[in-house]
């Protein structure tokens, strides 16, 4: 991407806030701290670009193009995060040839921090998720996938703390119900726990025993579905909850311009995102703590 495209994509960013769950203009002062989040979600092995005939995403996308995007922006601001909302795996000869080894390693070189699981991250069983883990320089969070009696227990935690400029950000990941979804022999003994009751149990403890001043949900139980409202989905989970202050979604492909603003349930605000598959866009969000840790945010999805 030329710098110039780059920087007039930042620059029509939407501005969001959060000033005890009110929405209000984004300022920022000399004094406040910056944290900036970048996102993927639903990757699907898609290493190269899009080719140019493609009828829809034409040259878009490609593991070096993002790469080059997030070292730009790690120049602006070292306190930057990198995550990812699951299905990292599935959906090119790379994986079926590799079996996720490329993609671990490239997601390493770009230095993500954080994942969660994808119920196609299982296509390989998941046995061949726990073969590839070596290949992964970062860590994987999942709340409520119980991995008891699987290769998996102990190597994926609930949530994982992350200290930038004297920020404490707490990250935890949520997966979409596998049962039906995933054959049962590809999962083996997972259980899937129930993301809202989970969730409760998880924020309490990283917002009040941990004291974090940032919580993130990594989620791939989909955005929302209009034929099944009531289903849980990131949506849904936003207005049941408290102390998210941001869900990043995957699972249901859904390309977002910018956040959606949420009210939870004790009438604050989550921004909910998801930039949409196979690598296309990356997702931006800027959170700003003023001297008395009160924060604000803005969000954008910039076109790789």
């Amino acid at each position: 991407m030329k710098r110039r495209n780059f920087v007039k994509q930042i620059a029509g960013a939407s501005t969001l806030a959060m000033v005890n769950g009110l929405l209000l203009p984004s300022f920022i002062g000399k004094k406040q701290r910056h944290i900036t989040i970048l996102h993927t979600n639903d990757t699907h092995s898609h290493i190269d670009p899009f080719k140019a005939n493609h009828n829809q995403y034409a040259n878009k996308g490609g593991v070096a193009k993002r790469a080059t995007i997030i070292e730009q922006i790690r120049k602006e601001n070292k306190n930057t995060l990198l995550l990812d909302a699951g299905d990292i795996f599935q959906g090119t000869p790379y994986f079926n040839y590799f079996g996720g080894e490329l993609e671990f390693k490239l997601m390493s070189m770009l230095k993500y921090d954080v994942a969660t699981i994808g119920n196609h991250d299982f296509d390989n069983s998941i046995d061949g998720l726990y073969k590839q883990l070596p290949n992964a320089n970062f860590d994987f969070v999942s709340a409520n996938y119980d991995f008891k009696n699987t290769v998996l227990d102990t190597h994926v935690k609930p949530y994982k703390i992350i200290i930038k400029d004297g920020i404490k950000i707490g990250i935890f990941g949520l997966g979409i119900d596998l049962l039906g979804l995933v054959d049962k022999k590809m999962y083996k003994e997972t259980r899937y726990l129930n993301p809202i009751e989970i969730t409760q149990d998880i924020t309490n403890e990283l917002k009040d025993e941990k004291k974090c001043d940032l919580i993130i949900c990594l989620s791939h139980l989909g955005y929302y579905y209009k034929s099944n409202p009531d289903k849980i989905s990131d949506l849904n989970l936003a207005k049941a909850t408290k102390n998210i202050d941001l869900i990043i979604g995957g699972h249901t492909h859904t390309f977002l311009p910018k956040p959606t603003i949420i009210r939870n349930i004790e009438d604050k605000n989550t921004l909910v995102n998801q930039v949409g598959a196979y690598g296309i866009n990356l997702g931006k969000i800027d959170f700003y703590f003023d001297e008395n840790n009160i924060k604000t945010a803005t969000g954008t999805t910039i076109l790789v």
